[in-house]
C-alpha cells in the first residue's frame, strides 16, 4: 500500500494580490490530508474520503480505465450534491491522466482513502492537499494539476509541499518558491481564530479579478510589507505592519477590515487571511485573547505554535 500525505496552509501577507505577482508569506500547518493506495482485484477504482473524525462523507465508484462514475453516496449537508462533488474528482482523475498517459490506463482496480487531519469547513487547504497528494500518486506536477483544476495562485501547492514558512509569488505564471526561517520572538502571542464560516476562495478570486484593473502599485506596496513581515522580531512593529497591509487590501477590494468590521473593540490587532470574510483570521494577544473571542462566538482559537508547523 502507498501512502501519502500533504500539508495543509495559510497565507499571512498577500492575499489576492498575489495573483497579480506581489510576494506573499505563506505557512504550512501541522495540519493536512493522507490518501492511501490498495490494489484490489477489481477493475474499478473504489474512492473513499473520510473527515478528521473517521467519518465517510464520499464514496465514489469508477470504471477504469475511462474512470466513468458507476455510483456516488456524500453527505448532502454540505457542498451540493453528490454528482458535483464525485464530478470534480473525477475532472481532477482525468486531468492528471491527460498529463500522464500511463496514470490508471490499465484496469487494475484500487482502494484509495482520503482523510484530513482537519475539520472540512476550517479552510485550510482540503482542495490542494488532495491535489497534491493526487499528483504524487499521479507521478505528475502538482503546480500543473492545481492550474488545470482548481486555478488561483498555487501558494497552497507549495505549502503541501514545504515544511516551514515560505515567500511565494507568481512571476510569469511560473511558482516561485523561497523557504524561509520565519520564527517570530513574539509566536506566544499570536493566535488563528476561526470565523465559523468556510469563504469560497474561488468566489472571492473571481470577484477580484472582476473589479480590480491595474494592481501595480499595490502589488509592490505588499511585496515589501511581505518582506518587512516576515524580518520582523518587534510585536509592536509587526502590528503596525498588518494594519497597513489590511488598509491597502481594503481600499483595494473595497471591503472593512477584520477588525473595523467585528473587532473594534478588540485590545489587539487582527488581520484576514486568504479570501476575506470567512476561515481564520490572525490575532496578536495575551491569555485573554481565547476569552475574548469565545465571549463573541468565536470558539475556535489556536495558538501559533499549535497551528504552525
Amino acid at each position: 500500500m502507498d501512502t501519502f500525505y500533504s500539508n495543509g496552509k495559510l497565507l499571512l501577507t498577500g492575499e489576492y494580490v498575489v495573483l497579480d505577482g506581489a510576494k506573499a508569506l505563506a505557512i504550512p500547518t501541522k495540519f493536512g490530508q493522507y490518501l492511501s493506495i490498495q490494489k484490489i482485484n477489481e477493475p474499478k477504482l473504489i474512492w473513499e474520503s473520510y473527515t478528521d473524525t473517521d467519518e465517510l462523507w464520499l464514496q465514489v465508484e469508477f470504471s477504469l480505465p475511462r474512470l466513468r462514475i458507476e455510483s456516488a453516496t456524500f453527505d448532502a449537508t454540505q457542498d451540493g450534491g453528490s454528482d458535483a462533488v464525485a464530478e470534480k474528482l473525477q475532472s481532477i482523475l482525468i486531468k492528471a491522466q491527460k498529463i500522464n498517459k500511463e496514470f490508471l490506463s490499465k484496469k487494475q482496480g484500487y482502494l484509495v482513502k482520503s482523510k484530513l487531519t482537519f475539520p472540512r469547513n476550517w479552510g485550510l487547504g482540503s482542495s490542494s492537499t488532495l491535489i497534491n497528494n493526487i499528483a504524487q500518486w499521479a507521478k505528475v506536477d502538482a503546480f500543473q494539476l492545481q492550474f488545470n483544476t482548481f486555478g488561483g495562485s498555487a501558494y497552497d501547492i507549495a505549502c503541501a509541499q514545504n515544511n516551514s514558512p515560505i515567500i511565494y509569488q507568481l512571476q510569469d505564471k511560473n511558482p516561485l518558491v523561497e523557504v524561509l526561517d520565519f520564527n517570530p520572538s513574539f509566536k506566544d502571542q499570536l493566535y488563528f481564530v476561526y470565523l465559523n464560516k468556510k469563504q469560497n476562495s474561488r468566489d472571492g478570486i473571481t470577484a477580484y479579478k472582476k473589479n480590480t484593473k491595474n494592481t501595480s502599485t499595490e502589488v509592490d506596496e505588499i511585496s515589501q510589507l511581505t518582506q518587512q513581515i516576515s524580518r520582523c522580531n518587534s510585536l509592536t512593529d509587526f502590528e503596525k505592519l498588518l494594519i497597513e497591509h489590511e488598509n491597502i487590501i481594503s481600499k483595494l477590494i473595497q471591503q472593512k477590515p477584520i477588525q473595523e468590521e467585528l473587532f473594534s473593540d478588540y485590545f489587539g490587532q487582527t488581520k484576514s487571511l486568504g479570501a476575506w470574510g470567512g476561515d481564520f483570521i490572525l490575532a496578536t494577544g495575551n491569555k485573554d485573547t481565547s476569552s475574548y473571542f469565545k465571549n463573541k462566538g468565536f470558539e475556535t482559537v489556536i495558538l501559533y505554535v499549535d497551528m504552525i508547523l
